[in-house]
């Protein structure tokens, strides 16, 4: 027995595990450890360490780490790769999402890429909400056109602002925005008020004007007017419209559909009708439904334990899954469509050429009602939006002096206004500051070569367009209820005991989702805080006028005692 364990060296199997066991042993914190290898495992790590030190010594005694003043902020190379990383993970999320959002307004796509039946001569001026092989063919390649798009203005806005606001703040097209533009502006597939083009044309318009305000400085100020409940609200409501979106049966998980009797009602069915999205069988029933919801709790056990880039793991997990051919959940049935998704999907590596949304602004139909809210809506959000966000993160980073202002202040709101500009010319919604910033910070991250790093990422997911495309609604819709739920935490700051305050962000809030518009709440909100403050408007003028009318009267009586006085002197 013992040679049968005896090893080429001729010393017995039992010496090796009896040396083994004698050098593992248990630590106070209840792990298990070997004493054998720790002096390698010492040396790999000493080396790394002194490698690590090396570079960011050399990195910040160059031009580079000057440039970015790493030393100035307590910062090196390493820490800011590592935040830059950190940014990158937790908001990858927005170029799937955004795509998948602003592709649901058709884009570019019109009536005139429907497939003609063979018995017409003609499509029909519905073609564009019933199964058309040839207009599903235009919204997918839109689909591409959107991702590069994402992809090229979160780069060159995070690059910007690294490099000229030296901020480690990431940018990218804004959630809340991009679902106003889709569904409200254009609406599903082109059945809102306006074009695509003309959509763009006023975020471009919006852009250059919020261009102007920051450039003036004006931009703080003008924040400042706005009620604090219905700015407060705004988040809320829009984190709610958001995540109605998530749950709705065409651009989400689809958990809720229309239903005639009480307007929407819980769906999830594994058959509907393909005009209205009502359900016809096998309620509670689809696949895609509770692959989307292993999905969500992925992500919500992820955020429980602060995992970076939870959010992207359980996108993965839905859209792997949904890669398999052959299953009731696949993103490529066997139709003429899925083949053809699926052909481009197994290119993996490709770099797509935006073919219809750059460029695509246009102001033909620009002198309508529609447009001019539209204008001010987006000028509004974008106002309150990028303005507290920019705050909040300098805040979190450490970087508001006593004066209220930080370093890079005026080029920061210039660089978040003008990526809008780049944005719309490459057929994007309203690129925003995201918080999700702060992940990038809470690593340390604390110059623009964070933001650098980010712009980095994004740079080369340009080359994986066929995989990005190919993310089905059902695994982006868990992260836009994700989004919704964070939005939802500063509705803790409204004063809800004050009803002068509450009634307004209560309107704001349920208005946005409930009319689908977040136009409406911010209009239903300011409107409802005017008329209630117009009964304190009235007091405080009553009361001014009585004021007024006593000093008139002691002056009438003060003239007429100094007249008797003279009458008696004389």
């Amino acid at each position: 027995m013992t040679n049968a364990l005896k090893n080429p060296t001729g010393i017995p199997f039992h010496y090796f595990l009896i040396k083994l066991l004698s050098k593992i042993h248990v630590n106070q914190q209840g792990e298990i450890q070997t004493s054998m290898g720790i002096g390698l495992m010492g040396r790999l790590a000493s080396s790394w360490q002194k490698m690590e030190m090396a570079v960011n010594d050399a990195v910040s005694k160059s031009i580079v780490g000057k440039y970015f003043k790493l030393e100035a902020r307590k910062t090196c190379f390493t820490t800011e790769l590592r935040a830059g990383t950190a940014t990158f993970m937790t908001m990858a999320y927005i170029i799937a999402v955004n795509a998948t959002i602003l592709a649901d307004s058709g884009g570019t796509c019109s009536r005139a890429d429907c497939s003609v039946p063979a018995n017409q001569t003609a499509a029909s001026p519905d073609c564009m909400f019933k199964p058309n092989a040839g207009y599903e063919k235009c919204v997918s390649k839109t689909k591409s056109d959107l991702v590069v798009a994402t992809v090229l203005s979160a780069m060159i806005g995070s690059f910007a602002m690294g490099m000229l606001a030296n901020l480690p703040l990431g940018l990218a097209p804004g959630m809340g925005p991009n679902a106003y533009l889709a569904y409200n502006l254009v609406g599903y597939h082109g059945s809102g008020s306006m074009s695509y083009q003309t959509a763009l044309a006023v975020v471009l318009v919006e852009a250059c004007a919020f261009l102007v305000i920051s450039g003036l400085g004006l931009r703080s100020k003008l924040a400042r007017l706005i009620p604090d409940s219905v700015r407060l609200a705004c988040a809320t409501g829009i984190g709610l419209f958001i995540a109605l979106v998530g749950l709705q049966i065409h651009q989400g998980v689809g958990l809720i559909g229309p239903d005639p009797s009480t307007l929407v009602t819980i769906t999830a069915c594994t058959t509907t009708d393909p005009f209205t999205g009502a359900c016809i069988g096998g309620k509670m029933k689809s696949p895609t439904f509770w692959l989307a919801m292993a999905g969500f709790l992925i992500t919500c056990y992820g955020l429980m334990k602060e995992v970076k880039g939870s959010m992207i793991y359980g996108i993965l997990f839905i859209t792997l899954i949904s890669w398999i051919r052959g299953t009731a959940f696949t993103y490529f049935p066997e139709t003429p469509l899925g083949d053809s998704n699926y052909n481009y999907f197994k290119k993996v590596v490709d770099f797509h050429k935006i073919e219809s949304t750059a460029g695509a602004i246009s102001f033909s139909h620009f002198n309508s009602r529609a447009v001019w809210v539209a204008l001010a809506t987006l000028l509004y959000v974008d106002l309150l939006a990028t303005t507290g966000v920019l705050y909040t993160m300098a805040e979190i980073g450490g970087f508001v002096d006593d004066n209220g202002g930080f370093e890079g202040e005026y080029l920061a709101y210039i660089v978040d206004s003008s990526s809008t500009v780049v944005g719309s010319a490459l057929g994007v919604s309203p690129v925003a500051t995201y918080v999700e910033s702060s992940a990038g910070m809470k690593e340390g991250g604390q110059t623009g070569l964070t933001a650098v790093v980010i712009a980095a990422y994004f740079f080369f997911s340009l080359f994986f367009t066929p995989l990005l495309t190919s993310v089905p609604p059902w695994a982006v819709g868990p992260s836009l209820v994700m989004v919704g739920v964070m939005m939802m935490k500063v509705v803790k700051d409204i004063k809800w005991g004050d009803v002068k305050e509450a009634v307004p962000a209560f309107v704001t809030m349920v208005l946005m989702p409930l009319t689908y518009s977040i136009s409406n709440g911010i209009i239903g909100g300011v409107g409802v805080h005017v008329a209630l403050s117009l009964y304190d408007l009235g007091l405080r003028l009553i009361k001014w006028l009585n004021q007024m009318r006593k000093m008139v009267r002691n002056g009438q009586n003060q003239v007429s005692v100094g007249a008797e006085s003279m009458v008696e002197i004389i």
